[in-house]
């Protein structure tokens, strides 16, 4: 591990390691539940640390924010970027990859985040992780915490989607459902840790799920040959995997092993986009309706909203949206042309390349693209189901079988 500092990415002010635990205590002071965080800490590593990395065998260990010694049993991340030549070539982009973070133990990126979080909790001798969530982080929480022996307490909105309950519950956490939505819950899990104790998992709160998914950086690098792609896109709901991915390059570009930043593109479903929103205009402002079938980006306020406009800002990369059908249609058309099924907010990266690509300002057909899955299709079957027909059973004759 390398040393480390918190630095509060609104006053810049810096802390020591255990100095603090959550946000900036001036700026996050200024916090209130229902508005974007303030005093969001960011690790900064020491660069000559960062840089003794040995570029042929590169011990990302340098690159953690927790000492390996704590680190759960559960082995997360090393998941394959998927070629997508074919599919890429029909967008004008052949040198098109899917990072299948569905290939997670629970099925999602945000395993990273919660493997992270529970070593930490190992590190400070806290026997209870607490989050809110719409049901990719709970389910990512309940599992780490049930291979570290750590209880898990998660509050989740009412209307979370099934198949990620019942992961949730069978790997022995605590489940909470609230009335109302994640803005609700998350609320609630900060009323909880501050009253009754624990370690609070809430991304970008506790800076260390920032660190835990900017794992997913390193990886794309190390499997393309220790470079940056030339842009990637990344379904965005309160803005924390796009945080964790612009810090993860730029961790690597401060180490000497990449040359320059990817552009970051933020993918946002039309009615849940506040990000795209204040990256268009530069002013803030809640979505009022966040409704769509892409559950894990449905927030009406995206706790991590300035650093995400800051990563796009300075990646210049850019935003966009796309409606519900587009998403499903993004979710199949990936399926059938490059095997990776992923959840409707994974699929929305990919919707979001696709309606790019139709556009004025095309990536030319040398740049390198990286699509992040961010959670496996299984994981939300639902809306799918709705568009797909299902053979009827046949006599078990050949005479019966369908032939095109």
């Amino acid at each position: 591990m390398t040393a480390f500092v918190y630095r509060c990415t609104d006053c810049r002010k810096e802390f020591t390691r255990d100095a603090v635990r959550y946000l900036c205590p001036d700026c996050g002071a200024r916090y209130r539940p229902g508005t974007p965080l303030t005093g969001v800490l960011e690790v900064v590593f020491d660069e000559d640390g960062l840089r003794r990395v040995d570029r042929a065998r590169p011990d990302w260990s340098l690159f953690s924010a927790v000492e390996p010694r704590f680190f759960p049993p559960l082995v997360v991340g090393r998941t394959p970027l998927v070629p997508a030549t074919r599919l890429g070539q029909s967008l004008g982009v052949p040198k098109l990859f899917v990072k299948n973070d569905g290939q997670n133990p629970s099925g999602s990126l945000k395993d990273r985040a919660s493997f992270l979080i529970v070593a930490e909790a190992q590190r400070l001798g806290e026997q209870r992780v607490v989050c809110a969530s719409t049901g990719n982080a709970a389910s990512a929480l309940a599992a780490v915490c049930a291979s570290a022996g750590v209880q898990a307490l998660i509050f989740v909105p009412e209307k979370a989607p099934r198949a990620k309950l019942v992961q949730m519950v069978l790997s022995g956490a605590r489940v909470v459902p609230v009335k109302g939505t994640y803005d609700d819950a998350f609320k609630l899990s900060l009323e909880f840790t501050a009253k009754r104790g624990g370690l609070n998992r809430n991304t970008a709160y506790h800076p260390l799920t920032i660190e835990g998914k900017k794992t997913v950086s390193l990886e794309i690098a190390e499997q393309l040959g220790l470079r940056a792609p030339d842009a990637v896109f990344v379904s965005a709901g309160d803005g924390v995997i796009l945080a964790g991915v612009h810090k993860g390059f730029v961790d690597l570009l401060r180490a000497g092993l990449i040359d320059h930043l990817p552009r970051l593109f933020a993918v946002q479903a039309e009615k849940s986009d506040a990000i795209h929103r204040y990256v268009q205009t530069g002013v803030y402002s809640d979505a009022p309706d966040p409704a769509t079938v892409a559950d894990s980006i449905s927030v009406s306020c995206p706790s991590n909203a300035h650093w995400a406009r800051r990563a796009i800002v300075e990646t210049k990369g850019a935003t966009v949206t796309v409606s519900d059908a587009e998403i499903l249609d993004a979710q199949a058309t990936l399926a059938a042309r490059s095997g990776v099924f992923t959840e409707p907010a994974g699929a929305a990266a990919f919707a979001g390349l696709a309606k790019w690509q139709a556009g004025a300002n095309a990536l030319p057909a040398s740049a390198e693209v990286v699509v992040l899955a961010t959670g496996h299709g299984l994981k939300d079957i639902d809306a799918p189901l709705k568009r797909v027909t299902i053979p009827p059973p046949i006599e078990p004759s050949l005479d019966g079988v369908p032939v095109s």
